[in-house]
């Protein structure tokens, strides 16, 4: 019996802070800071993501790998890297992120700038306690898919327009509905690891191409 795991983070939002005032408190960090930021015109969340949330998110990325690189599907995935554009006031640092079709502009770039690079095809966020919806974030720095997992269930998002409609079938990973999506993250975090990433293995060979 699989066993769901619910983050319990707790973040903190604040209201009326500047894009200076954002950037700082970026820079302030570091590349080792333990905290996650949002912004949205004026908005600020900082969460400092839980183990069970880190856990969560590990195993949704690795269905992911595992996936294309049965697939044998080039792909670049990052951590949670700052993407932002000040002239629409708005940047995230996602759980994850991964760039499949859009890889080739992106790789050996030091940093991805939105004004002329593309937005990763695929975020991946874990929601637990969050007070700033982020997805019009995402939406407004063009983002074409997101994965949001919330109480131990994966559901998929995709851009249309300006906004996000839920689907049942990824795009960016095509065959993959949300509900074994959700099965397989589930089972990973009780079963052991080689047999896990197996099944998810067979799976992709029996429903993609290479």
């Amino acid at each position: 019996m699989a066993t769901v795991i619910q983050p319990v983070d707790q973040p903190v939002l604040m209201d009326g802070v500047s894009w200076e005032t954002y950037e700082a408190m970026l820079a302030d960090g570091g590349d080792h800071r333990q905290t996650r930021m949002a912004y949205d015109q004026g908005m600020l969340e900082i969460v400092t993501p839980s183990f069970e949330h880190e856990i969560f998110r590990d195993v949704v990325n690795g269905v992911a790998e595992e996936i294309l690189d049965t697939r044998g599907q080039d792909y670049l995935r990052s951590g949670p890297v700052t993407l932002k554009q000040e002239a629409l006031a708005r940047g995230f640092e996602a759980d994850a992120s991964f760039y499949v079709t859009h890889v080739a502009r992106v790789r050996g770039l030091s940093q991805i700038d939105l004004h002329s690079d593309p937005p990763p095809d695929l975020v991946i966020e874990v929601v637990s306690c969050s007070s700033l919806d982020k997805l019009p974030i995402y939406a407004a720095l063009g983002v074409p898919e997101v994965w949001r997992c919330r109480s131990g269930s994966v559901y998929v998002y995709r851009l249309v327009g300006s906004s996000y409609v839920e689907i049942d079938q990824s795009e960016v990973l095509p065959g993959l509905i949300s509900t074994q999506l959700t099965a397989f993250a589930q089972e990973g975090l009780w079963e052991p690891r080689q047999a896990w990433r197996q099944r998810i293995q067979d799976w992709a060979r029996q429903t993609g191409t290479t």
